[in-house]
């Protein structure tokens, strides 16, 4: 079976108040990279100030300064300047966020076990959370409604 380094890998931006995510905003992240769910492969930060000047920090010499001492990051650097530069586009003014690279590592075996078997991945889309809550919402919503027309007839029946 073919053997991945890695499996996919998310990047995500999140933000937080200050020039340093509070313990409180990550441990959602460490949670899960604890449980092996997913790998932490980079983490830089990016501030803007209020009149629109970016900083980054690459944070590889300062994990103990940012929470991150006990987080291997597997893959530092591989968050590339393009990269942070499209995601600093997203940071509002006096605010900061980190660039969070995030392999999925529960997935590595499906992309294994793929590529063993001649299997190729065409393509692949994300649906985001939000709009999957949305879409299940409304589909509980008509049945439940369906649900009460099929009771409302059947009451009526008798």
């Amino acid at each position: 079976m073919a053997e991945f380094r890695y499996g996919p890998v998310e990047l995500f931006l999140i933000g937080f108040e200050g020039e340093r995510p509070d313990p409180s905003v990550m441990s959602g992240l460490f949670d899960l990279v604890e449980s092996g769910l997913v790998r932490l492969l980079d983490f830089v930060i990016v501030s803007k100030s209020e009149s629109g000047d970016v900083d980054v920090i690459e944070i590889e010499e300062e994990l103990d300064e940012y929470g991150l001492r006990d987080y291997e990051l597997a893959a530092l650097g591989i968050t590339g300047e393009e990269d942070i530069v499209g995601f600093a586009e997203h940071v509002p003014p006096g605010s900061s966020a980190a660039v969070v690279a995030i392999e999925l590592a529960f997935v590595r075996e499906l992309a294994s076990r793929l590529a063993a078997s001649g299997g190729v991945v065409l393509t692949s889309e994300r649906i985001p959370a939000p709009v999957v809550n949305a879409v299940a919402d409304l589909a509980d919503a008509e049945v439940e409604a369906e649900l009460e027309a099929v009771v409302a007839e059947a009451d009526a029946a008798d």
